[in-house]
């Protein structure tokens, strides 16, 4: 693995960014795309890359490390300055952000400033009362666990990973509050948030002088709920950044399941994404999409992640990667054609 590293990063002309020992050195061009690949989050000082790389698959303890690194490599290399987690992101859980500090420890400690970093924390992480949902007990606990195994001092983003309809409100963001207080986050985010739950969070927040800073939700051609709810509008006049995940409807919006479920994808798992999902309707509506994709010279997912990012009040779509060529061809959407409205 150690070889196909140095190879790869031979073959995308960066001779500095790997040697045989594997000592990583950034490359020196990954900012030469800047005014395409970054834009502001709401009304924040922020600026994030239009794609951001997430944790959720592909960087737990039962995937391959050298794997992962290459992935990250290649993400920093091309200007993706953000990377997502979550507590209990893996397989198993905790493990996507053990793989994240080892990759600070091994590659990424110099370049600490120029990275921008999330974790959650809302869904089960471990047994019994206080592992999960939004109490305050469980989200510091879980963010100091978070800290020690990415091997940080404070991440740049923390979320409210889900909304949790039990633990009042004042609880969940009066601890978000105190968090950012402390040093522990930069920032605060939430997650799949109902609207009035997020209008009330915004308020509250905001009177605090701890503004939120981004709405996490899922947004693609396949689910237009946080649009369709007003969500998404309401983001875009509070001045609140929206990141879009599961663009891709976890690989439906790809080019894999148009003729059908081909052996070993995702769908033949059938932990998240089930088989019968696919049913002749949507398949029908698959390939609908994928001939516009092809009038624009474009592949369905390269047009799927355009599409988000066209969406006015979006600032970044949340990527995942099982290889630094599937990254490669995600970035290919930041210079997409524009979309008008009767495309799709």
């Amino acid at each position: 693995m150690h070889f196909y590293l140095f190879t790869f990063n031979i073959n995308n002309q960066n001779s500095n960014a790997m040697d045989l020992k594997g000592i990583y050195t950034a490359d020196n061009h990954r900012y030469d795309d800047a005014e395409a690949m970054y834009q502001r989050c709401g009304r924040s000082g922020v600026m994030l890359p239009k794609i951001s790389l997430g944790f959720w698959h592909n960087f737990g303890g039962v995937d391959p490390y050298e794997r992962s690194r290459a992935i990250t490599h290649y993400a920093f290399d091309h200007g993706i300055t953000h990377f997502d987690l979550a507590n209990n992101y893996g397989p198993p859980y905790g493990s996507a952000e053990e793989t994240f500090g080892r990759l600070m420890d091994d590659d990424f400690k110099p370049y600490r400033d120029e990275l921008f970093i999330s974790t959650k924390a809302g869904y089960d992480m471990w047994p019994g009362p206080y592992g999960n949902w939004g109490s305050r007990k469980y989200l510091m606990a879980s963010l100091d666990q978070s800290l020690k195994r990415m091997h940080l001092d404070y991440v740049d983003l923390f979320y409210s990973h889900r909304y949790d309809p039990n633990t009042p409100l004042e609880e969940t963001l009066q601890a978000l509050v105190d968090i950012v207080k402390q040093g522990k986050a930069l920032y605060i985010g939430i997650s799949r948030w109902p609207l009035e739950a997020l209008k009330f969070a915004n308020e509250y927040l905001k009177q605090r002088d701890v503004p939120l800073l981004i709405y996490q939700g899922r947004i693609n051609l396949l689910d237009r709920e946080p649009i369709e709810e007003g969500i998404l509008d309401y983001c875009q006049e509070q001045g609140i950044g929206f990141i879009s995940f599961s663009p891709l409807a976890q690989g439906l919006l790809t080019d894999r399941y148009l003729n059908g479920i081909p052996e070993g994808s995702r769908m033949t798992k059938g932990k998240f994404l089930k088989s019968d999902a696919l049913t002749p309707e949507l398949l029908e509506y698959l390939r609908k999409l994928n001939d516009i994709a092809s009038e624009r010279k474009e592949t369905l997912a390269e047009m799927a992640l355009a599409w988000i990012l066209h969406q006015k009040g979006v600032t970044s779509v949340l990527c995942g990667a099982s290889s630094p060529q599937q990254l490669e061809k995600d970035l290919k959407c930041v210079h997409a054609n524009p979309f008008e409205d009767h495309d799709i």
